[in-house]
């Protein structure tokens, strides 16, 4: 058995918080639980708990620093006397055999409770501190052995929100989400999910008790409002601004879509409200196709006031006048 203050990594001179917060992150790294395809955890988890068994106890400690008992907590005999040696009283065991033992016998043994209470209290997630202690091997100490730990229970499910740019629906159909132990992942957006929908990513959850399972992590789509697109379904609507002369005389106008812009042909005589249809230009399908962009002309005048455009309309409105409403107006 090593040195015990080694083993916990602290100085000799650590106080007991120190010591106490050592053996906290030892134990919690090396559990058998959380290292069960490493057998050379399950020593080390044992050798963590036979450290802190001795400098985790003010009268053990003690007795290690005066070189009373090793780093086992036996007792230790000097060549030229053991100090302390009044501690122990000749004693003949079954058939004769002379030996020691210790009239505070209960001091090499003591402190268990305390030392229970700190696995149960870290470790309760991972199965239990007594349960541990017995299960972790050599040196950990009889105390629990052979008794069953509380029944293991899954995690609980984890609620995760994830706001979605409507480009990320069609061009890599994934999004990143933050898991409860803040690792970041990229989640599959299935074709043709929508907003509200969850996507279930099983065992990314809370961790469970006791050895239990973890829970799973429910990912919310919630589609992020687009400066240009809304979302109709799988269809997605667009207002495309033309001049007065590009609907009067007809003309190509360029479009954005979600996969890259368009040449639009918009048709001579074009009024403002006319809608045009960009087939497969919209969100992907559960069928495997795409939703369509519906586009609507939306006619512009010039900002600024137009002399020759208002002399323009005053010429056509006493040359063609006509009527831009129906007797539904009147």
């Amino acid at each position: 058995m090593r040195d015990p203050y080694s083993v916990l990594g602290v100085p000799k001179n650590a106080n007991e918080s120190e010591i106490k917060k050592a053996f906290r992150q030892l134990a919690k790294k090396y559990h058998p639980d959380q290292n069960k395809d490493d057998p050379g955890a399950q020593t080390r988890f044992a050798e963590v708990n036979q450290a802190y068994e001795i400098v985790g106890d003010k009268e053990k400690r003690a007795q290690f620093d005066r070189g009373e008992i090793d780093a086992e907590g036996k007792p230790k005999f000097q060549a030229h006397g053991f100090d302390g040696f009044s501690d122990f009283q000749e004693h003949r065991g079954p058939g004769g055999a002379r030996g020691f033992r210790s009239q505070s016998a209960s001091g090499f043994g003591g402190g268990t409770g305390a030392f229970d209470d700190i696995l149960n209290d870290i470790l309760g997630g991972f199965g239990g501190g007594r349960r541990a202690r017995a299960d972790a091997g050599p040196g950990t100490g009889p105390a629990g052995a052979g008794r069953a730990g509380p029944a293991p229970q899954k995690g609980k499910n984890a609620e995760i929100v994830a706001r979605v740019a409507l480009e990320d629906l069609v061009n890599s159909q994934k999004t990143q989400v933050t898991l409860p132990n803040g690792k970041t992942v990229n989640v599959n957006i299935p074709p043709g999910t929508g907003e509200g929908e969850k996507i279930r990513l099983r065992g990314q959850g809370y961790p469970g008790e006791f050895g239990g399972e973890a829970g799973d992590a429910l990912v919310e789509i919630r589609l992020r409002r687009h400066k240009l697109f809304e979302v109709h379904g799988s269809d997605l609507h667009l207002d495309l601004p033309v001049t007065l002369y590009e609907a009067v005389l007809g003309a190509k106008v360029r479009t954005p879509t979600l996969s890259g812009a368009v040449n639009l042909n918009v048709p001579a005589g074009s009024s403002s409200g006319k809608i045009m249809r960009l087939k497969g230009k919209g969100l992907p399908t559960k069928g495997g196709g795409h939703g369509d962009l519906l586009v609507r002309i939306e006619i512009q005048l010039p900002q600024n006031p137009d002399k020759e455009l208002e002399t323009l309309m005053r010429a056509w409105q006493q040359v063609s006048p006509y009527s831009a409403r129906g007797p539904e107006f009147d």
